[in-house]
C-alpha cells in the first residue's frame, strides 16, 4: 500500500510527460486571418533609413509582402535566407517590430536585406492594427490594397514556392 502511493504520483507524471512529449512538434492549422480579402489597415511608419514613411498607401498598384521582423527573433533568422531569395522576383518591405533602429541595423547588415525600405514600429501600433501576435509574419498585398494571404510563422522554401509566389504570380 504505502508502495503504491509512492508510485501513483511519478506514473501519474511520467503519463503527462509522455502526452506533453506527444504534443511538441505538432502544430495546429492556424485560424484565418480576419484581413484576408480585405484592405491592409493603414499605418505610417517612420523608415529605417532615410526621411519619410512606409504606409500602406505607398503598397497600392503592385504585389508586396509585407513582412514583420524583429532583430531579437530567433524564428526570423530561420526564415531570412527564403526572404533574400524571394527578394529575386518580388517586392518585400518590413515592419522592424518591437526593435531599436540600430539593431534592426546591425542585424541587417549581418544577414543581408532583403527589404526595397523597412518601416520602424517600436510601439506595436501597426502591428496591432495588422492582428500580429508573433514575428515572423508575413502578409501578401495586392496590387487594390487588399490581404490576399497572411503566413503566421516562418516561411520556408517549400511555402515560399508552392503558395507565395504561385499567387504572387496571379496577382501581377
Amino acid at each position: 500500500m504505502m508502495r503504491a502511493k509512492l508510485w501513483l504520483p511519478l506514473a501519474g507524471f511520467a503519463v503527462l510527460l509522455a502526452v506533453v512529449g506527444l504534443r511538441i512538434g505538432k502544430t495546429e492549422a492556424p485560424l484565418p486571418s480576419p484581413l484576408l480579402g480585405k484592405p491592409l489597415p493603414a499605418f505610417a511608419l517612420p523608415l529605417l533609413e532615410g526621411d519619410g514613411t512606409l504606409s500602406s498607401a505607398d503598397l497600392k498598384g503592385r504585389a508586396v509582402l509585407v513582412n514583420v521582423f524583429g532583430s531579437w527573433c530567433v524564428a526570423c533568422v530561420e526564415e531570412h535566407p527564403v526572404l533574400l531569395e524571394a527578394a529575386k522576383t518580388a517586392e518585400i518591405v518590413g515592419i522592424a517590430w518591437r526593435d531599436k533602429p540600430e539593431a534592426t541595423r546591425a542585424w541587417l547588415a549581418k544577414r543581408g536585406n532583403p527589404y526595397r525600405a523597412v518601416g520602424l514600429d517600436p510601439d506595436s501600433r501597426a502591428a496591432l492594427n495588422l492582428g500580429v501576435t508573433g514575428a515572423p509574419e508575413t502578409f501578401v498585398v495586392a496590387p487594390d490594397g487588399r490581404v490576399a494571404y497572411k503566413l503566421t510563422g516562418v516561411m520556408t522554401p517549400e511555402i515560399w514556392r508552392e503558395r507565395i509566389r504561385p499567387l504572387l504570380e496571379t496577382l501581377k
